[in-house]
C-alpha cells in the first residue's frame, strides 16, 4: 500500500460525503479515492499500535479490505474516518493478541495521571537531541510491554490526542471503560520507564479531566 502524502481535509467534507455514499454502492474508484485520502493516517495508526512495519502494513490493509466489505452496512452513526480508525484498531489488536499467547503478560496495577506522554520536542543542543530520542525510545518500548487493550487506548489518547469520547466510538467501549484502561496502562507505562531507569516526572494535564475507572 503505497503511502500518500495527501492530507485528509476536514471530517466528512463533501467530496468525502460523496465518495462513502458512491463507495457503498459498490464503486470501486470511489473507494479508492477514500484509501488514497486516509492510507497515511491509518499506516500511521497501526505502526504505533503494532510498533512494526510489516505488521503495521497487514494491519492496514486488513482494516480497508474490512471497509470495503463493510461499506454497504455503513449508515454513517459514526464519521467515516471514526469507522475506519476502529476498524484498524481491532485490526491491530487481533493480530497483537495473537502475538501475546507466547507472551506473558504484564500485570495492571491502576494510578491515573502520573504519567504525561507528551514528549518534548527535539532541542537544538546534540546532547539533548540524543536525551529526547531516547526517550523517544523507551515510551516505544515501553508501549510494546502493555497488553493491546492498554496500548490502544494510551495510542489513541496521547499520541493521537483524541478526546476520551471519540476513543470510546472508534473502540465501541464506554466511556468509563476507556478512562480505565488509560489509568491502568499510564501506571504500567510509568513502572516500566522507572523500572528500566527512563522514568520522569510527571507534568500537569493540558486537559485535567476526572477519570473514573471500572
Amino acid at each position: 500500500m503505497n503511502q500518500s502524502d495527501k492530507n485528509p481535509p476536514g471530517p466528512q467534507s463533501g467530496a468525502e460525503q460523496e465518495w462513502v455514499a458512491a463507495a457503498r454502492r459498490g464503486d470501486p474508484d470511489a473507494f479508492e479515492s477514500l484509501v488514497l485520502l486516509y492510507e497515511k493516517r491509518v499506516y500511521s495508526l497501526a505502526l504505533r499500535l503494532c510498533s512494526n512495519a510489516d505488521d503495521a502494513q497487514e494491519a492496514a490493509q486488513e482494516a480497508f479490505f474490512s471497509a470495503w466489505r463493510g461499506l454497504p452496512d455503513f449508515r454513517g452513526g459514526s464519521s467515516f474516518s471514526t469507522w475506519l480508525y476502529r476498524l484498524t484498531s481491532n485490526a491491530c489488536i487481533d493480530l497483537l493478541r495473537r502475538e501475546r499467547r507466547h507472551r506473558s503478560a504484564a500485570g495492571p496495577s491502576l494510578n491515573d495521571e502520573e504519567l504525561n506522554l507528551e514528549l518534548p520536542d527535539p532541542a537544538p543542543a546534540p546532547e539533548e537531541r540524543a536525551e529526547s530520542a531516547e526517550l523517544r525510545a523507551a515510551v516505544e518500548a515501553g508501549l510494546q510491554s502493555l497488553q493491546p487493550e492498554y496500548r490502544s487506548v494510551l495510542v489513541l489518547r496521547e499520541l493521537r490526542q483524541l478526546p476520551y469520547e471519540e476513543i470510546a466510538r472508534i473502540l465501541e467501549l464506554d466511556l468509563g471503560t476507556v478512562k480505565s484502561r488509560i489509568s491502568r496502562g499510564r501506571k504500567q507505562l510509568r513502572r516500566y520507564l522507572s523500572e528500566n531507569g527512563n522514568f520522569f516526572a510527571a507534568r500537569p494535564s493540558k486537559e485535567p479531566e476526572k477519570e473514573g475507572c471500572k
